[in-house]
C-alpha cells in the first residue's frame, strides 16, 4: 500500500513537471481494496480495470519502472510508451488493463472468466469498476450473462463516493451498489474499503465462492480518493473539512501503521525504514522514466495489425 501511495505522489509531482501527459488518475486513498484483493488471489487469476489503475498493476507485480516509463511515454514502458496511464498490459502478470472508456473493462472481465470455464481451470477473474461506471448497460448485460453460465468473476465495484464530480446520491436510483446484481441471482456484500483486513476477508470469501462453481459475486468496497478524478479536477465538489476528516480517521495506511506500531511491537524507526526504501524505489522509477529514450518513429506503425495469421485451408 505505501508503494502505491509513494509512486501516486510522484507521478502527480512528474504530471505537475510536465513529464506525464493526458490523462493521470491516482489511486491515493483506495490502495486497501486491491492489495486486499491480490492477498485472495491465487497463481493464474487475472485482473481487469478502469482507468485508475496504477495501484493495479503495482499490486499484481509489475515494476515501478515499467510503469513509471509507460507513464512519461518512454520505450521501457509495459506498452512501449504508446499506451500512457489508461492502457498498459501484462500478460506475464495476468494483468489485462486499464482501460479508458467507463465500464469497458466489464464484459472483458466477464470474457476472461468465460475463458477460465472454457478451458476447465480453476481461475477467477477479478474485474474492477468504480460507482460511476456501474450505471453503464454493458454491465448489466455481463451480469446476465455471468449469472447465466456461472461464470468465476469478482466484480469489485471500487465506490470512491463520486463518479468524475458527482456524487452517488445524485446520480444513482440505488446507493448500495452490493444490490445491482440481485434481479441476476448475483449476491453482494458491502466491504470497508479502507481496511485491508476486511477487504482480504471478503476477497477470500469471494474467491472461494466462484471457486466453487457459484457463479459471480459482488463486493462493494466502501473508499475513498483524496485527489480530484484526475489531475485537471480542482475538486471543488467537496469540501477540504471532508477529504481531511477521512485522512484523519479513516486513512488505510496509517490504519496499518497503527496496528504494527501498537499492537506488533514495531518501532518508528522500523516504519521508518520502510518508507525509505519505498521511496527509494519511486524515486529510482522516475529516474530511469526521464532518462528513458522516447519510442523510436517506427513504433507507430507496430502493434497495429496481427501477423502471420494461419490461413483456413482451402
Amino acid at each position: 500500500m505505501l508503494l502505491i501511495r509513494r509512486f501516486e505522489e510522484k507521478a502527480g509531482q512528474l504530471y505537475g513537471m510536465g513529464f506525464i501527459g493526458g490523462f493521470c488518475h491516482l489511486y491515493i486513498g483506495q490502495e486497501a481494496v486491491v492489495v486486499g484483493m491480490q492477498m485472495a488471489m491465487k497463481e493464474g487469476d487475472e485482473v481487469v480495470t478502469g482507468y485508475r489503475d496504477h495501484g493495479h498493476m503495482l499490486a499484481t507485480g509489475m515494476e515501478a519502472r515499467g510503469v513509471m516509463a509507460e507513464l512519461t511515454g518512454r520505450r521501457s514502458g509495459y506498452s512501449k510508451g504508446k499506451g500512457g496511464s489508461m492502457h498498459m498490459f501484462s500478460k506475464e502478470k495476468k494483468f489485462f488493463g486499464g482501460h479508458g472508456i467507463v465500464g469497458a473493462q466489464v464484459p472483458i472481465g466477464t470474457g476472461l472468466a468465460f475463458s477460465n470455464v472454457y478451458n476447465k481451470t480453476d481461475a477467477i477473474a477479478i474485474t474492477y469498476f468504480g460507482d460511476g461506471a456501474a450505471n453503464q448497460g454493458q454491465v448489466y448485460e455481463s451480469f446476465n450473462m455471468a449469472s447465466l453460465w456461472k461464470l468465476p468473476v469478482v466484480y469489485v465495484i471500487e465506490n470512491n463516493r463520486y463518479a468524475m464530480g458527482t456524487s452517488v446520491s445524485r446520480a444513482s436510483a440505488e446507493t448500495n451498489f452490493a444490490h445491482r446484481g440481485l434481479s441476476f441471482k448475483i449476491p453482494g456484500f458491502q466491504v470497508d474499503g479502507m481496511d485491508v483486513r476486511a477487504v482480504k476477508a471478503a476477497g477470500d470469501l469471494a474467491a472461494e465462492h466462484c471457486r466453487s462453481g457459484e457463479g459471480p459475486i459482488i463486493l462493494e468496497m466502501m473508499t475513498y480518493r483524496y485527489r480530484g478524478h484526475s489531475m485537471s479536477d480542482p475538486a471543488k465538489y467537496r469540501t477540504r473539512d471532508e477529504v481531511q476528516k477521512m485522512r484523519s480517521e479513516s486513512d488505510p495506511i496509517e490504519q496499518v501503521k497503527k496496528r504494527l506500531t501498537e499492537d506488533h511491537g514495531m518501532s518508528e524507526d522500523e516504519v521508518k525504514a520502510i518508507d525509505k526504501e519505498v521511496r527509494d524505489i519511486v524515486a529510482d522509477a522516475a529516474d530511469f522514466a526521464q532518462n528513458d529514450p522516447e519510442p523510436d518513429a517506427s513504433e507507430l506503425w507496430t502493434d497495429i495489425y496481427a501477423e502471420d495469421i494461419p490461413q483456413a485451408a482451402e
